[in-house]
């Protein structure tokens, strides 16, 4: 401890802390990109799973298959696909772009698995109320089904966000510049592991915990009461 406190007024300086704040910006951007993508890409992927939308069964089995999968393999292996995919493909992209796609394939095979769960879990009978009324399949489910099934479709969702910002530490093996790697260089910088980590640790807490309260901010305000 003694050793912490005494490096501590060099760790903690202005250059440092500019590069950390850089390292951390960049994450909390890939986080978002990756995420907020990924939720949409697999809202989308959920309305494709739904046989009162998506009436031809083929289209159905693709996005099941792609869920699936995608929720069955490793973070640290689809980053490595992505990463020779591209490579492969003769895309000269920057590893941001790398990162940035494999958070968002992976957000959105769990985003439509949370999505779809929340549209099950909403009785059929307020489906055949709304194709009782003339109402289209998304009509009802914009107007019907989602007011209802956001209470359920929110907590998992926002859970998985979490874990998933915090498995941004991975691109890091792919040279990415964020909170781990900057951890890394600073290390090497000759600062010690206890201090460099010890910060990041904090810094990962500051990005996630306003993600945990914006997640009791929207089940609040988006799903009302079924009572």
């Amino acid at each position: 401890m003694a050793a912490l406190l005494e490096e501590a007024p060099r760790f903690f300086g202005y250059y440092n802390m500019l590069f950390l704040g850089q390292a951390f910006a960049f994450t909390a951007l890939l986080s978002l990109v990756g995420c907020g993508g990924g939720f949409v890409f697999g809202f989308g992927l959920a309305v494709l799973r739904s046989e009162r939308i998506v009436r031809f069964a083929p289209l159905r089995w693709v996005a099941t298959v792609y869920v699936e999968l995608f929720r069955r393999i490793p973070f640290l292996v689809k980053l490595m696909v992505i990463f020779f995919a591209f490579q492969l493909a003769g895309f000269d992209v920057s590893g941001f772009v790398v990162a940035a796609t494999t958070v968002a394939l992976s957000a959105s095979a769990f985003s439509a698995e949370n999505v779809r769960a929340g549209l099950e879990a909403v009785h059929k009978n307020q489906w055949d109320a709304a194709e009782a009324m003339n109402m289209g399949g998304l009509t009802a489910l914009r107007r019907v089904i989602l007011p209802q099934a956001w209470r359920i479709i929110i907590p998992p969702s926002m859970t998985y966000s979490v874990g998933l910002v915090k498995s941004t530490s991975i691109v890091s093996q792919i040279g990415v510049f964020e909170l781990t790697y900057a951890a890394k260089i600073l290390n090497q910088k000759g600062f010690s592991a206890g201090i460099c980590f010890g910060t990041i640790l904090l810094l990962y807490f500051a990005l996630c915990y306003p993600l945990n309260l914006m997640a009791a901010r929207l089940e609040s305000k988006l799903a009302p009461s079924r009572h």
